[in-house]
């Protein structure tokens, strides 16, 4: 029997990915993930013992170029468009709480 998704289960997510849903949008949001829930299980009802595995659906061999060694970017061409910097560094907000306290 698959696993059932609850609304506690959808605002653990929310937090962690740091979204601000109203009610309404986590019971919506409950529906819907239960719903890939459930397509996900009916997909396990499938016989794929002989299937291989794949990386791709297409013939697809080493699609990569060859590693070239060229000049980089200067720092000031680098960070032409940041939108803050501290110095020779990107400056970005900071996002981890102080956990050590």
């Amino acid at each position: 029997m698959p696993q059932k998704i609850d609304a506690q289960q959808v605002r653990k997510v929310a937090k962690l990915a740091r979204l601000d849903l109203t009610e309404a949008e986590i019971a919506e949001f409950t529906g819907q993930l239960g719903a890939i829930l459930q397509y996900v299980e009916k997909m396990n009802e499938l016989d794929t013992a002989e299937v291989e595995p794949l990386a791709h659906c297409l013939p697809i061999h080493n699609v990569f170029r060859a590693d070239q060694v060229r000049e980089s970017l200067g720092t000031e061409e680098t960070l032409a468009n940041a939108p803050q910097r501290d110095g020779p560094f990107f400056k970005v907000p900071k996002i981890l709480e102080d956990s050590s306290a």
